[in-house]
């Protein structure tokens, strides 16, 4: 088989992955939770099993411990937050009333100034807007009542989750051995090699940020409450768990933080200590946390993963989001791979010979 024909079966076989995934987007967001948590999980399955315990003793400890953690943080939480939800959803039609009231006079004063063909145009548009709007709502409200996707959708991460981590985790040797007999014998070394950097990326930035994440929602969650913003532990553990995007989690929790102190406290005191708190947690972020719970193996820039994220969501919702940090990992491996090879190539370099005859 040639170079060529060797180039289209692969992009032929990216394509149709590509187009079944999107195919099946709606059903395999309990099948990647699932190969997600396992992979999570593998390593201590491992020691478990390098210590004399059987994979599947080993398998059903570690979910069984997981999943019992998981649940008991949710039985404790949820009442706290619950009462938080509630006390920041009542908090809103204040705020909104506090800002009608500033901006009224700066608006009026602005539409006085206006000649009345513009006030007609911006009317039409907002009336277009608002119908746009509720058709959009009254869309999603139908799509939701009549499939009741997001019920079953939630039904199946609870039920066939945990049953796919299990099966994953026990089997992870026997399937990665099954698929490395697959591989074509001349190209195996390099495929390990750039597996091995793939599989360090991913767990340097999977199981690495996400103790990142964590250590800042109870950093966040913590200091917030102890200076007694309202909804602060919500608003805290909300800026942590989305820390997986950078810088992202910061901005919109110090944005939130803010508004709510700025309606809630009547000193600047609290509302500096809020906007510190979340100076700080980004600090730490940046110069502590990830050097030390992530490292410098990641080689994913902060542009790369919010780009993945987003394309990820736009193509195949929720679960784009999961298997978009996979997804830039593998891109990123084996276009650095691809650049290596080019520049050593004589397509970077030129062809040697013919150098050499032209100096001659």
């Amino acid at each position: 088989m040639t170079s060529e024909r060797k180039a289209l079966f692969w992009i032929t076989g990216f394509v149709v992955f590509g187009m079944l995934l999107h195919a099946l987007s709606s059903i395999l967001l309990p099948f990647v939770a699932g190969m997600a948590i396992a992979y999570f999980l593998d390593p201590l399955a491992d020691w478990l099993e390098k210590h004399k315990l059987s994979r599947t003793i080993a398998a059903t400890l570690i979910l069984l411990a997981f999943f019992v953690t998981v649940a008991a943080l949710m039985i404790t939480l949820f009442p706290l937050l619950k009462r938080q939800v509630v006390d920041l959803f009542q908090m809103i039609p204040n705020i909104v009333e506090t800002l009608r009231m500033e901006a009224l006079p700066w608006l009026e004063g602005i539409i006085a100034e206006l000649p009345p063909e513009t006030m007609d145009d911006i009317r039409k548009a907002a009336k277009n807007f608002a119908v746009n709007a509720a058709k959009w709502v009254t869309k999603v409200a139908a799509n939701i009542w009549s499939g009741g996707v997001a019920v079953f959708n939630m039904l199946s991460l609870l039920v066939i989750t945990p049953v796919v981590a299990f099966y994953l985790l026990r089997d992870w040797d026997l399937i990665t051995a099954k698929i490395d007999s697959w591989l074509p014998r001349r190209a195996q070394p390099e495929i390990h090699e750039q597996a091995l950097a793939i599989d360090e990326t991913l767990a340097a930035f999977v199981r690495g940020q996400s103790s990142v994440c964590f250590v800042l929602a109870l950093f966040y969650g913590i200091c917030l409450t102890f200076v007694g913003l309202k909804s602060g532990l919500l608003v805290g553990f909300g800026a942590g768990f989305i820390s997986f995007v950078p810088y992202v989690g910061a901005a919109v929790g110090l944005t939130i933080g803010l508004v709510i102190a700025l309606f809630q406290f009547s000193e600047w005191v609290p509302i500096v200590i809020v906007a510190a708190i979340f100076l700080v947690g980004q600090t730490l972020e940046s110069y502590v946390f990830t050097p030390r719970l992530v490292g410098d193996r990641v080689g994913l820039h902060p542009v790369w993963i919010i780009f993945a994220l987003l394309a990820g969501g736009a193509l195949f919702g929720f679960t784009g989001v999961l298997l978009a940090v996979p997804v830039a990992a593998v891109i990123g491996v084996l276009a650095r791979f691809a650049i290596a090879r080019y520049l050593t190539s004589p397509l970077y370099g030129g062809d040697h010979s013919e150098t050499d005859k032209i100096d001659a």
